[in-house]
């Protein structure tokens, strides 16, 4: 897996490519912005709809890593992922709550809560349960579902992962039925103004919340030990292994990040939109793999670029009335960006020094 775009020449500078990365990016959302308020002829609604995009990107982005991370290093379609982040969200729902079934860990939340102190214990919490078991779920699903069939036929990890997907979805659905399931907000409904929109706390967290994230997660690729030795089980399994790299441990280290990072992201899906449900996992894990291939599968930079240019994509649909359009919006922008560059935005993986 790489972290900043592949094609860009072997000269220039890390910090450079990220730089230029980075304006560009703000360049985008200004240019959005703009275009919004044309279009709306509101600068307030506009900022309002840039601030959502930004929140579901994030969430996007952080489901969207998993999926990349697993195909640059065994080039797996994770396709349980999605369900992985759907069952993080029940998880953070059943912590924040006095779930009849999950009624010895609940906290018994029922509305905001108003003492930063107290808020910041909930959430702390909330995050370290989902994604400790996510983390543990999704290496259980590799070392059980995967691993056995590392050597088999491609098809064969790609209907097991199908397979894992439906278990996953069938069996809460058994627990919690098929309706919408209401999710504590723990954030007050206020904010902050911000040209003449109302920014809600909740979306400045979650957004600064999933950078820190997406920035710790690229150090850790870059800079340990254990990030250097998947980025080598990426370009040549087999080299990295005559090297000394323990692959089992490297692959499992791989879903475990991937998976805790999908239960961050169902801990801001419920806050964020106030419901889980049993069947989330397969919209959210479409756009999460549908952002790591616009991106370039298998860069972690481009993952996550790709979640928030969908999120963009969505909102912008949304915000001018075809909201029924936005998946038929996604999909199409994607066949356009493969056609002319069919490894992706940023390119897809290629050979490194770890």
């Amino acid at each position: 897996m790489t972290v900043a775009r592949s094609s860009s020449p072997a000269s220039a500078p890390g910090f450079i490519r990220r730089f230029r990365l980075v304006g560009y990016s703000l360049i985008g959302i200004v240019a959005y912005f703009l275009l919004l308020a044309f279009m709306l002829n509101s600068t307030a609604t506009a900022a309002q709809q840039v601030a959502n995009a930004l929140t579901l990107g994030a969430i996007y982005a952080l489901v969207a890593l998993g999926y990349t991370m697993v195909y640059g290093i065994i080039e797996l379609i994770n396709f349980a992922h999605g369900d992985v982040f759907m069952v993080g969200s029940f998880v953070a729902l059943w912590t924040l709550t006095s779930d009849p079934i999950f009624n010895v860990v609940g906290l018994g939340q029922t509305g905001i809560v108003t003492n930063i102190a107290l808020l910041a214990g909930i959430l702390l919490l909330t995050f370290t349960v989902s994604m400790v078991l996510m983390a543990v779920l999704n290496m259980g699903i590799e070392r059980f579902a995967y691993r056995p069939l590392r050597n088999a036929p491609k098809v064969a990890p790609l209907i097991t992962a199908i397979g894992v997907s439906l278990i996953l979805q069938n069996v809460i659905q058994i627990i919690v039925g098929t309706g919408d399931r209401p999710v504590p907000q723990l954030f007050p409904t206020d904010g902050f103004q911000f040209l003449g929109a109302n920014i809600r706390y909740l979306n400045l967290f979650i957004f600064l919340v999933a950078l820190v994230l997406l920035y710790g997660l690229q150090q850790f690729v870059s800079r340990t030990r254990l990030g250097r030795a998947m980025r080598a089980t990426a370009q040549d399994q087999q080299a990295a292994q005559l090297m000394g790299v323990d692959l089992n441990q490297t692959i499992a280290m791989t879903f475990l990040i991937g998976g805790a990072l999908a239960g961050a992201a169902g801990v801001f899906q419920g806050q964020y939109l106030g419901y889980v449900r049993f069947d989330l996992g397969f919209n959210a894990g479409l756009k999460a793999f549908t952002a790591a291939v616009l991106g370039g599968i298998g860069n972690l930079t481009g993952a996550a670029l790709g979640g928030f240019l969908i999120a963009f994509l969505e909102v912008f649909a949304a915000a001018n009335g075809q909201q029924r359009w936005s998946q038929a919006i996604v999909f199409v922008v994607l066949i356009v960006v493969l056609v002319f560059r069919p490894a992706g935005i940023l390119g897809q993986q290629i050979g490194e020094r770890a």
